[in-house]
C-alpha cells in the first residue's frame, strides 16, 4: 500500500524482497504465514489453469495438485527460507496453512477452462431418449 505522500511503505517493501531472499528474517510470524497463504493461492488458480488446459481429469489431477501444492511449499519453507518449522507448530502446520483454500480456486479454475476448451455444444444437450 502506499503511504499517503504516494511511496510504498517500507513493511510491505520488505515482506516482498523477504519473499523472493533466501533464508531470510520473519520477525512477525503472521507475515511468514501470510506470504505462505498468498504464493499457495497463486499457485492453486496457476495449477488449476494448467489442468484446464492440458486437460487432465480425475483422481490423477486431484492427486497431482496436491501434491505440487504441498511439495512446492515444503520446499520453499525448509529449503529456500529455512524457517524454524516449530516455531510454527511444525512442518505440518505451514504444509496445510491455506491448504483448503487454493484447492477451493484450483477447483473452480480447473472446472471453468477445462469445460469451456473441451466441451462442445452438443456434450451439453441433453440426449433424447426415445420412448417405445
Amino acid at each position: 500500500m502506499k503511504s499517503s505522500n504516494g511511496k510504498i511503505r517500507d513493511s510491505e517493501a520488505s515482506a516482498w524482497s523477504r519473499m523472493v531472499t533466501s533464508e531470510s528474517e520473519w520477525p512477525d510470524k503472521e507475515e511468514f504465514l501470510d506470504v505462505i497463504y498468498w504464493m499457495r493461492q497463486v499457485l492453486g488458480i496457476f495449477v488449476g489453469f494448467v489442468w484446464g488446459i492440458i486437460p487432465l481429469t480425475g483422481i490423477v489431477g486431484l492427486a497431482l495438485f496436491c501434491g505440487i501444492n504441498a511439495g512446492i511449499i515444503y520446499i520453499y519453507f525448509n529449503m529456500f527460507q529455512k524457517v524454524d518449522e516449530e516455531e510454527y507448530g511444525g512442518p505440518w502446520e505451514l504444509t496445510k496453512e491455506g491448504f483448503m483454500a487454493s484447492f477451493a480456486g484450483f477447483l473452480v479454475t480447473w472446472t471453468i477452462i477445462y469445460s469451456g476448451l473441451h466441451f462442445s455444444d452438443q456434450d451439453l444437450q441433453l440426449q433424447h431418449i426415445p420412448t417405445s
